[in-house]
């Protein structure tokens, strides 16, 4: 009997406790909930999407807090960055992280050219003043300049153009959760409640499936 009593007292604790997050946050207060949904690249995963510029301090900020996060992801779940194109450097520096992606070496020097931009000063404003950097960071240099003015590469800026666009961002860092639902540090109330809510809204959609 106590250990029913236990357990009943447990699940009902559980119950409230879900109870009170979905109460926490709210489409229109935390986050908000897409007119139209965009599709994502693997409907067999909720895909989580960062929107972010490398010159953007809040991003920069907010990479030692996503970076463990993204790491311990369930498989379920697909996490993708996404470089947002609001025109002149922004689009230099998305073309940067693209052509990174695209030669499989973003992982290797991503902190490495936040801290260059943020800590450094350096503006790495042309092809050439990006390439003579990652050069210092083992990166070839004339297979990185190759690799940014890629037919392929320019394909992908626009298309990361049009899903910006389509998530109607207005600003960055920001999160797309299952390209249904747009949340930022300003709406969730920082940066450790911002992926408290990414947390919530996975779970949504995996309760939904």
């Amino acid at each position: 009997m106590r250990n029913f009593l236990l357990t009943a007292i447990f699940a009902a604790v559980s119950l409230f406790g879900a109870a009170a997050q979905a109460a926490e946050f709210q489409a229109g207060k935390e986050y908000v909930e897409l007119s139209s949904p965009v599709p994502v690249a693997d409907p067999s995963k909720i895909e989580v999407v960062e929107l972010f510029w490398y010159g953007c301090p809040h991003c920069y900020q907010f990479e030692p807090v996503i970076k463990p996060w993204v790491e311990q992801l369930p498989e379920d779940v697909q996490f993708k960055r996404i470089p947002a194109m609001f025109g002149g450097i922004w689009n230099v520096h998305g073309q940067l992280f693209i052509a990174l992606e695209s030669m499989g070496v973003e992982p290797k020097v991503h902190d490495a050219v936040f801290a260059a931009y943020h800590q450094e000063r350096k503006k790495l404003a042309t092809p050439d003043e990006m390439a003579d950097f990652l050069a210092g960071h083992g990166i070839d240099k004339q297979a990185f300049l190759k690799a940014y003015n890629s037919f392929g590469v320019r394909g992908r800026v626009e298309q990361a153009k049009k899903l910006g666009m389509a998530y109607q961002i207005t600003g960055v860092p920001v999160m797309i959760v299952n390209g249904k639902y747009r949340f930022d540090l300003g709406s969730s109330g920082g940066p450790e409640r911002t992926l408290q809510v990414a947390d919530f809204l996975i779970e949504k959609e995996r309760a939904a499936r």
